[in-house]
């Protein structure tokens, strides 16, 4: 008999999830996007192209559930596991895939098991697309290994178990993102000084390799995920403070990229570099109140 999921958020993350892993019928899903007459047509538009079960309240998809899968933004991880504390079944896996501080998941742990759930601490370590259920998970806690073999049940299949502590895998992500998305930030400030100076060509080439298509794939990832990233960077920044680290470059990630996360504001993402660099000159706030600054590639 095929484990019963629940799902709590169906952003990028949850769709991705449950189309590749065909899970349909299997999964119950809530999203707190339903409450508002605002987005509630397009998220159940989105629970029935993808064959779940969606639900109207949380508790109906925790209803029976054997593992729980949060995927929610940084700033609801909390309230998510809250919430889910009040209906959750005893003995329920509770799979904490939420980027946020190994506090927040401490946190998190002390509510979920205080009301009979089981929890685990899930760090998705790329990103959801293409990857999907190949996402590498790390998993810790003292119901890691229970938690690795259930999500291995469901499709995903590369899990790997890093401890038994809570916060084990959320720290190994968080500080990573240190440089994975603090590369993404400099990136953009690279090329806005770049575009100002009239010298785009020459710093791509002067960087060697690949970098015209690494430039090119660091904006995709900002201006499609930037506001989100910012939030989990906000994470960071509380991961390092927790650490006695000053975050000070961190600081700097969070502002670039909430700022290039602004920038396509409804419009399609632009097809190739030249395209990027051109939203940029066309947008950004630093570029267009700079009307001296040369824009030429």
């Amino acid at each position: 008999m095929s484990p019963r999921i629940a799902l709590i958020g169906f952003g990028e993350a949850g769709r991705t999830f449950a189309a590749a892993g065909e899970w349909r019928a299997t999964v119950r899903v809530f999203d707190i996007k339903t409450l508002d007459p605002a987005t509630a047509p397009a998220m159940r538009a989105a629970y029935a192209a993808h064959g779940v079960i969606g639900c109207e309240t949380l508790a109906q998809a925790l209803d029976g559930a054997d593992i729980v899968l949060s995927l929610v933004t940084a700033d609801q991880a909390a309230p998510a596991a809250q919430a889910a504390a009040r209906d959750i079944p005893p003995g329920a896996l509770f799979c904490d895939l939420n980027s946020v501080s190994p506090g927040t998941k401490t946190r998190n742990a002390a509510v979920l098991e205080a009301a009979g759930g089981r929890y685990v601490d899930v760090a998705v370590m790329s990103p959801v697309q293409p990857a999907a259920l190949t996402a590498p998970l790390l998993v810790s806690g003292p119901h890691g290994d229970d938690g690795a073999a259930m999500l291995r049940s469901i499709g995903f299949s590369k899990v790997q178990p890093c401890g038994p502590s809570i916060g084990a895998a959320s720290a190994t992500k968080m500080v990573r993102s240190v440089m994975v998305k603090g590369i993404e930030a400099l990136t953009a400030e690279m090329l806005l000084a770049a575009r100002a100076a009239g010298v785009t060509d020459g710093v791509l080439r002067s960087l060697g390799g690949d970098w015209p298509q690494k430039a090119d794939y660091n904006l995709d990832r900002m201006l499609a995920h930037g506001t989100r990233r910012a939030a989990e960077m906000e994470e960071v920044v509380a991961t390092l403070t927790e650490l006695g680290i000053d975050p000070l470059m961190t600081r700097g990630t969070v502002a670039r990229q909430r700022a290039m996360g602004t920038l396509l504001a409804g419009a399609d993402m632009p097809q190739d570099l030249e395209a990027k660099l051109a939203l940029l000159d066309e947008r950004h706030p630093e570029r267009t109140s700079n009307p001296a600054g040369r824009s030429a590639a």
